[in-house]
């Protein structure tokens, strides 16, 4: 059951109103406020602290044009699901122009609602972490700020994009993952751009091995994601500047195993949860999280994994602050060829190492 998450419902249909409101509150568990007039509910929304709107666009009192963009102007970050009578194109496109993140029809699908809350409200949730992370960093690191603002172009064109009806809904659900996944690799300056450098990475040494488009594809999803546990694990532990203890580590080698339960109902994704799930593992067995070993490892975590480590050998971070070198970072591959690294993607990454 969700807990603390807060829903303003305005309509001026007190039957569906009714209806709604209460299924949303026993059914779903959300707190729910409910106001029958535009500017009722824009004076809850002005004093609430509300992660979700459900609004009927044309009511009596204000236009569509006056309550979005009231609720716009209180909170940039609002999250607007539209409550229409019809589908209808033109005006769905007016309002996505507007602003909304999604609308639902009569008649009301609970189980569209139901998933377009979750999502809308999680979309509300990462917004908000990405205002508090960008704010305290702006001003001193002009690359984290090229990141932020491409994240929120992102986070705006996925927001406009969602027009498609419930059964098109995968690609909304991969959009919204790759984005989390990038907030947190921006949750440190360090990393802002890992998951995309290993995918690089991975992709140049799958070609070398031969592997089909297919698989390289999926590796280069696995790589955008692969970090996405580390939501789970708090921010001064991700940027310690010094030896973790075993409580410590004990959190980071969860992250796999958090990623993949965070992904596994995304059943499209079953591919890419499994090489997310074992890209920690070593060669020898001396991995996390299961202790696999040899060919019992998947050969797209094989490569991930030696890509993840390379990169990180590269950049600096906050244990770190002067990368390796390239030569002293392809001696430390080679030197756990066969322990940590399985020799074969050792042997592929030493002949594109001019490609990297």
């Amino acid at each position: 059951m969700p807990e603390n998450n807060k829903i303003l419902f305005i309509c001026d249909d007190n039957e569906i109103s009714r209806y709604l409101v209460e299924q949303l509150m026993i059914g779903g568990g959300y707190f729910v406020a409910f106001k029958s007039t535009a500017k009722e509910g824009l004076d809850v929304f002005r004093e609430g602290d509300f992660d979700l709107v459900i609004a009927k666009p044309q009511m009596s009192d204000l236009s569509s044009l006056e309550l979005i963009r009231e609720l716009k102007r209180t909170d940039p970050d609002c999250i607007i699901i539209a409550l229409l009578d019809e589908h209808k194109q033109e005006e769905l496109e007016y309002l996505f122009s507007l602003g909304i993140y999604d609308f639902i029809t009569k008649p009301i699908s609970l189980e569209k609602l139901f998933f377009l809350v979750r999502k809308g409200i999680e979309m509300h949730t990462l917004m908000l972490a990405n205002r508090r992370l960008t704010q305290g960093l702006k001003e001193n690191n002009s690359a984290l700020e090229k990141q932020n603002t491409l994240l929120a172009k992102r986070i705006e064109d996925s927001t406009k994009s969602l027009t498609r009806l419930y059964e098109d809904l995968r690609s909304t659900y991969m959009r919204t993952i790759k984005v989390l996944a990038q907030a947190i690799d921006a949750r440190d300056h360090y990393t802002h751009s890992h998951s995309e450098s290993v995918a690089k990475y991975a992709t140049i040494i799958s070609s070398e091995m031969g592997l089909s488009a297919k698989e390289i594809e999926t590796i280069r999803q696995a790589c955008e994601l692969h970090d996405l546990g580390k939501i789970g694990v708090e921010d001064c532990i991700l940027t310690k500047a010094t030896s973790l203890n075993e409580e410590e580590w004990k959190q980071i080698r969860r992250h796999p195993q958090i990623a993949a339960q965070i992904l596994e109902p995304l059943t499209f994704l079953n591919d890419v949860i499994d090489l997310i799930r074992q890209h920690h593992e070593h060669f020898d067995g001396s991995g996390y999280p299961e202790g696999r070993r040899g060919a019992d490892i998947l050969l797209g975590a094989r490569i991930i994994h030696l890509a993840d480590a390379y990169e990180a050998m590269r950049s600096a971070r906050s244990y770190r602050k002067i990368p390796l070198t390239k030569e002293a970072a392809v001696e430390e591959i080679k030197k756990h060829s066969g322990t940590q690294f399985d020799p074969k993607v050792v042997e592929a990454f030493l002949k594109v190492l001019d490609k990297l």
